[in-house]
């Protein structure tokens, strides 16, 4: 979206001028009077038009560019057609949803259109929606020249349709900020849709331990849903009962993982962040701390993993107007600092948070700012309605690879369940899983893999026939014996092959250490679902490591061996010490075999 655009609906109140957005198939097309683009300013001219044209304007890389459409009153049949077969395409593109922006030129001009063309725009638009099987919601709408005789304005509209082939778009969030900050407290009042009474009421139904009742604070990973059906309307337990009635209204679920804030449970914390793979990271900040304990840790630890960030500031109804200033000018200046380099961007109203969504997928320096209260309820909209347009960062083309690929599920959580037997709780990293299917699970402390038949698969608590690559879901495996299974192991199909080692190599950067990193040191390594200690085997070049320097490392698990992939992203520490890295060689023990068990039953 051109930065005309964002000027005219945006309200001034933000830390820096929006910078521009591409049009993408995710997808923005100009409606009306064209494609927005990213060169354009308000001077549309000749000039415009040929730089437009020297500089070979193409949006992102999820899809080619389409010429801009000129007049949506009163389309011809054959022209109805082109534009519905069109707006199909692009919500297969953007994975189900499409911003359309109305009144804009090809060179980025905010011509506008008539109050009379506008409306027959929006009903077209409407009837090729209902043709797809879409829904249509106004994001904003504004006059572009209050002073003319007859009034101009744009608009901006979002289509919705969830594929085909899926139940809901799902997106997933990790909340993310140091202990007492409100982080549970706001997860509460989104998904129950009641307001905190100031005393910690709405947080009570998210926890899972009598002891994080008694504190207050959670220890442990949970998940809650917040649901938008296709107009865009919130869909939470204040008008469902359960999480199947949420699951069947909604066409967009966020998953919120709520991790802990604690020092103490940040291995709990770590492993939500790399197990889980979330799309986003929301920081929670509490208005009268400001930042303060892990504040800064976990955001660290995102901007390590590579998770786009925003931040709420929370309590805002605790603090006086000058102190939810002053934490936001601390997280400006925090955000700024070279090892970050972000672009803070403070949510003042609806418009901002429309913009901030948009550019937020876009962009990975864009960090937007909510300042809300989850007992007065203040400014609790606009994060809702920033969820609700928030696009997902992948497309569908990438999401189709990983489904031709052999199938791997990353086995995150264990339960038993009466009459149901053993559910193991991940994430499906690559190809497609269906009830019925036949995998092995390991690798065992002996490193050999046990075979085993998916029985039924559950999302969000509610029934799910085939799961495909990215999404999270639980797995019933009827019989088979829990004592087998362990937190980081993979399930993954017979004809993978599964390579596993004790041994790999890494090329790391030492974050932070207080003395020397040297041979023979002991650190506990987070890579995916994989947690286990691991002993340093040899520093290649180097006798030892100081904070900020990189070496290439070989580690040695302890315990047992481990499904690794070249490439993968990790993250190893020891109380204050901490690196990232990514591994680049693997020393393979053995190929899959089966188990001694298989071979006897066999």
């Amino acid at each position: 979206m051109d930065a005309l655009v964002s000027d005219l609906f945006g309200s001034g109140n933000e830390t820096i001028s929006r910078p521009q957005l591409s049009a993408c198939c995710g997808g923005k097309q100009g409606l009306g009077l064209g494609l927005a683009s990213k060169k354009a300013n308000a001077k549309a001219n000749k000039k415009a038009r040929a730089r437009f044209s020297r500089n070979n304007y193409r949006p992102s890389h999820n899809a080619p560019y389409l010429p801009p459409e000129l007049k949506l009153v009163n389309p011809t049949q054959y022209r109805f057609e082109h534009l519905a077969t069109q707006m199909k395409w692009r919500l297969q593109e953007g994975k189900g949803e499409a911003v359309y922006q109305i009144g804009v030129e090809d060179n980025g001009m905010l011509v506008g259109l008539s109050e009379e063309d506008m409306r027959a725009s929006l009903k077209t638009l409407h009837l090729m929606a209902q043709k797809v099987g879409a829904d249509i919601t106004i994001l904003r709408q504004s006059e572009v020249d209050e002073d003319s005789d007859c009034p101009r304005s744009i608009a901006e509209v979002l289509i919705r349709k969830v594929p085909d082939d899926q139940q809901f778009l799902d997106l997933r969030v990790a909340v993310l900020g140091n202990v007492d900050s409100g982080k549970s407290t706001l997860l509460g009042v989104l998904t129950q849709g009641e307001l905190d009474n100031g005393r910690g009421r709405a947080r009570l139904n998210l926890f899972r331990h009598l002891h994080e009742i008694q504190t207050g604070r959670t220890s442990s990973i949970s998940f809650e849903i917040l649901g938008f059906n296709s107009k865009g309307e919130v869909v939470n337990y204040s008008e469902s009962r359960t999480a199947e009635e949420i699951c069947e209204s909604a066409s967009k679920m966020i998953t919120f993982i709520d991790l802990a804030g604690h020092h103490k449970y940040l291995k709990t914390t770590i492993f939500g962040l790399t197990s889980y793979c979330p799309d986003f990271a929301m920081l929670v900040v509490s208005a009268n701390t400001g930042i303060a304990g892990t504040t800064r840790e976990h955001l660290g630890l995102a901007m390590a993993l590579k998770v786009p960030i925003f931040i709420v500031i929370s309590k805002v109804d605790l603090c006086t107007r000058a102190t939810v200033e002053r934490t936001v000018r601390q997280l400006e200046r925090v955000l700024k600092q070279p090892g970050c380099n972000k672009v803070p961007m403070v949510v003042a109203n609806k418009d901002d948070a429309v913009t901030a969504a948009q550019q937020f997928a876009q962009s990975p320096s864009i960090t937007p700012i909510f300042t809300l209260s989850s007992v007065s309820g203040e400014s609790l909209d606009l994060l809702k309605v920033f969820f609700n347009i928030i696009p997902p960062l992948s497309n569908s083309k990438e999401q189709e690879g990983l489904m031709q690929q052999l199938t791997e599920f990353q086995v995150d959580e264990i339960y038993s369940v009466p009459e149901v037997g053993t559910v193991v709780g991940g994430t499906l990293y690559s190809g497609i899983c269906r009830e019925g299917d036949d995998l092995v699970v390991g690798p065992t402390d002996a490193g050999q893999f046990h075979k085993l038949t998916i029985g039924s698969i559950q999302r969000n608590r509610s029934a799910c026939r085939v799961l495909k690559a990215g999404q999270a879901a639980t797995l019933a495996l009827g019989e088979f014996d829990r004592s087998l299974l362990r937190k980081g192991m993979v399930m993954v199909s017979p004809e993978m092959d599964p390579t596993i080692c004790w041994t790999f190599e890494a090329e790391v950067v030492l974050l932070f250490h207080a003395k020397t990193f040297h041979k023979g040191f002991q650190v506990t390594v987070h890579i995916g679902n994989v947690r286990q200690t691991a002993i340093v085997e040899e520093l290649y070049g180097k006798e030892a490591l100081r904070t900020g320097e990189k070496a290439e490392v070989r580690f040695r698990f302890i315990k047992h061996p481990e499904y690794l992939k070249v490439g993968a992203k990790m993250l190893f520490r020891e109380g204050v010490t901490k690196g990232i890295g990514h591994i680049t060689k693997l020393q393979p023990v053995t190929q899959y075999k089966p188990s001694q068990r298989e071979e006897e039953g066999a």
